[in-house]
C-alpha cells in the first residue's frame, strides 16, 4: 500500500459522507471518483464499509431522540409504530439487496456509463419533483402510517442501481406519497440506519474470505473522513431544504453525469 492510495481513501471517504444523505448518490460519486483515480478495493468492499461512518454520524447526531424514542417504546403506540414503520420500510431492500447481491457487485457497480445516466435521469426528476406543486398531508415522521412507509421502501429499491440515490430514492417517494420536504429528508435518515447497517454486516459477511489486514488502513482512513463529514451534512441539511428545496441537488446530478459521460468518452 502506498501514500497514495491511503490519500485516495481520504478523498474518498470524505465523498460518501458529504453524498451520502443528500439525493445525489454517494456510491454513483465514488464509484465515479474511484474508476477515474484507478482506485480498486478488495471486492468492492470499501464503498460499503466506509458507510458505517454516516451511520455513525446518524447515531452521534440524533443520539438523543433515539434514545427518547427507545425510552418511549414501554408505554408509546406512537413511538412503537413509528419503530415498526422504519421496520416495514427497510424489509423490500434488505429482501431484494440479498438476492440481487451478486448482480449489484459484479454489474451495476463495474458500469460506470450507467452511474452517469441515472445520475442525470435522477436530476431530471427530482428538479421536477422541486418544481410541482404537492400539497403535504405528513409532517412529522412520528405520525407516517405504515403503508407509506412500506410504499417508500420500496421506493427506496430503486437505489439498488448506482447512481440512483437511496436518500433520493425515498425523499422523492415520500414527496409523492404526500409528506413535506422536511419530513421526507428526516424519515430518508432513520431508514438509512437499517439499510446500511444491513449492507454493513452482509458486505463484511460476503467478503470474509478475501478482506485481509492489508485492507483495514484504506477502509479505516475512509471510515474516519465519513464519519465527520456525514456529521456536519446531517447537521444542516434539514434547514437547508426546508427554506430552499432540491434544486441544488438536482442540477448537482445533471451536471456531476453530464461530466462523467464526457470524461468515459473522452478517457474510457
Amino acid at each position: 500500500m502506498d501514500n497514495q492510495t491511503l490519500v485516495d481513501a481520504l478523498m474518498l471517504g470524505l465523498l460518501e459522507g458529504l453524498t451520502e444523505f443528500i439525493p445525489v448518490s454517494s456510491t454513483g460519486h465514488i464509484l465515479l471518483a474511484g474508476h477515474f483515480l484507478g482506485f480498486e478495493s478488495t471486492g468492492k468492499a470499501f464503498e460499503i464499509l466506509i458507510q458505517l461512518g454516516a451511520i455513525l454520524a446518524i447515531l452521534t447526531v440524533y443520539a438523543g431522540r433515539l434514545l427518547k424514542i427507545a425510552a418511549d417504546l414501554p408505554s408509546s403506540p406512537r413511538a412503537r409504530r413509528f419503530v415498526i414503520g422504519v421496520l416495514v420500510a427497510f424489509l423490500p431492500a434488505a429482501v431484494i439487496g440479498v438476492a440481487a447481491h451478486g448482480f449489484i457487485k459484479t454489474v451495476l457497480f463495474e458500469t460506470p456509463k450507467l452511474i452517469c445516466v441515472m445520475l442525470l435521469l435522477g436530476g431530471v426528476v427530482l428538479l421536477w419533483i422541486d418544481r410541482i406543486q404537492l400539497k403535504p398531508k405528513y409532517h412529522d415522521v412520528m405520525d407516517f402510517p405504515l403503508s407509506l412507509c412500506l410504499k417508500i421502501g420500496l421506493f427506496q429499491c430503486l437505489a439498488m442501481i448506482p447512481g440512483t440515490s437511496r436518500s433520493g430514492s425515498t425523499i422523492v417517494g415520500a414527496l409523492l406519497m404526500g409528506t413535506d420536504k422536511r419530513s421526507a429528508a428526516e424519515f430518508s435518515f432513520f431508514l438509512a440506519m437499517p439499510t446500511m447497517a444491513g449492507a454493513f454486516a452482509y458486505d463484511l459477511f460476503k467478503n470474509r474470505d478475501v478482506l485481509s489486514a492489508a485492507d483495514l488502513p484504506v477502509i479505516g482512513v475512509g471510515f474516519v473522513a465519513a464519519f465527520l463529514a456525514a456529521v456536519i451534512v446531517v447537521r444542516y441539511l434539514l434547514d437547508y431544504v426546508s427554506r430552499h428545496g432540491y434544486a441544488l441537488f438536482a442540477w448537482w446530478r445533471m451536471i456531476v453525469g453530464a461530466v462523467g459521460l464526457a470524461a468515459l468518452f473522452i478517457w474510457g
